[in-house]
């Protein structure tokens, strides 16, 4: 039934950009000629062929019935929150877009070759779709570890996988963040630390959240190696963020997440946060605690409600997000982002 109606909006789109050459505007062609149903769900997938880089998408969500719609794009990247359209009814939004090779974890698989977007939801209605390079459009760059990354599979997800739907078009989401990476591993791998350094232009903001992975890496190390990526961020005109990280979800008896294992102290008694706190403040870095937000946040849940932000109940993972999870500390994320004023408020939805 769904399917049948998504194939009518859908024609009937398609009809309507051949005849009105100025909604296929753009070097790369726009519009549904580009989508097509999926094969195994309600969805709608489309494809441009588009080289890497910073794009435009503005896309016009409704259709002759009510639908309820969201976007993802490349790897399971939340673009668009869902948005509900009454029957009849057209909503335009629009966001931008970072592609690049790999289009997700930086040691992780390729890919496919440009821009993929899948139109999702209870009940999905497309009727346009408008893709637009916009090269000098700024970047929010994210240098992180698996709670962060773009996650390839389900259940997990990290935040920043989640941080686009956030925000509106003007400001590209680039989530650099790796599995398994340090602030030692971060800085050595070619395919992280030295390839992101060069693509940051002057005014990028960039978020810094490694220490789940530090697990041995000694007091004074962890700070220099901090210090080494915020000097590179600002060597490059950019702007360096850092961030504590998300706890883990490992209650004491009384209900609380006070203990190294939440917090991520390391085996050598290291306190990441604490650390991260005090070489904020001595670099002049803005700093978004999401340890205690997070900490917050799971201790107001408790024990048994606070599973459902991690991949307790799916994995016996307690460290690892569910796409709930990363939502809402993705919201956390932008929250902070606004209130610091890190980026302007035109930017957030």
């Amino acid at each position: 039934m769904r399917r049948t109606a998504l194939l009518t909006v859908a024609a009937t789109a398609a009809a309507a950009l051949t005849a009105a050459p100025a909604h296929a505007e753009g070097p790369y062609g726009q519009g549904l000629d580009h989508c097509a149903p999926s094969a195994t769900t309600d969805a709608v997938v489309c494809h441009f062929d588009v080289p890497p880089g910073t794009y435009d998408v503005t896309v016009t969500l409704g259709g002759d019935t009510a639908g309820s719609t969201s976007v993802t794009g490349e790897t399971r990247r939340a673009l668009l929150a869902a948005t509900g359209t009454g029957a009849g009814e057209r909503a335009r939004r629009s966001f931008t877009v970072d592609v690049r090779d790999p289009e997700g974890e930086p040691t992780g698989p390729a890919g496919s070759p440009g821009l993929d977007l899948t139109f999702g939801g209870a009940a999905p209605r497309l009727s346009g779709v408008r893709v637009t390079p916009a090269p000098a459009a700024p970047r929010l760059f994210l240098v992180g570890d698996s709670t962060v990354c773009d996650q390839p599979g389900e259940p997990y997800s990290g935040w920043g996988q989640q941080l686009p739907r956030f925000l509106t078009r003007g400001v590209a989401v680039a989530n650099h963040a790796d599995s398994g990476e340090s602030t030692v591993s971060y800085l050595a791998n070619p395919a992280l630390f030295p390839t992101v350094q060069p693509l940051i232009r002057p005014g990028d903001p960039v978020l810094i959240q490694l220490a789940h992975n530090d697990k041995q890496t000694d007091a004074a190390t962890y700070r220099a190696n901090l210090t080494t990526l915020v000097e590179g961020v600002r060597e490059r005109g950019g702007r360096p963020v850092l961030v504590t990280p998300v706890v883990r979800r490992w209650f004491n008896t009384d209900g609380t997440l006070n203990n190294g294992t939440a917090l991520l102290v390391n085996g050598l008694g290291v306190d990441h946060p604490a650390e991260v706190r005090r070489l904020a403040a001595g670099l002049g870095t803005p700093l978004i605690d999401l340890t205690a937000l997070t900490r917050a946040r799971v201790e107001e849940l408790g024990p048994e409600a606070s599973k459902a932000l991690y991949l307790t109940a799916e994995k016996r993972d307690n460290t690892h997000t569910s796409v709930r999870g990363a939502t809402e500390y993705a919201a956390l994320v932008a929250g902070e982002l606004r209130a610091q004023r890190i980026l302007p408020e035109r930017l957030f939805r």
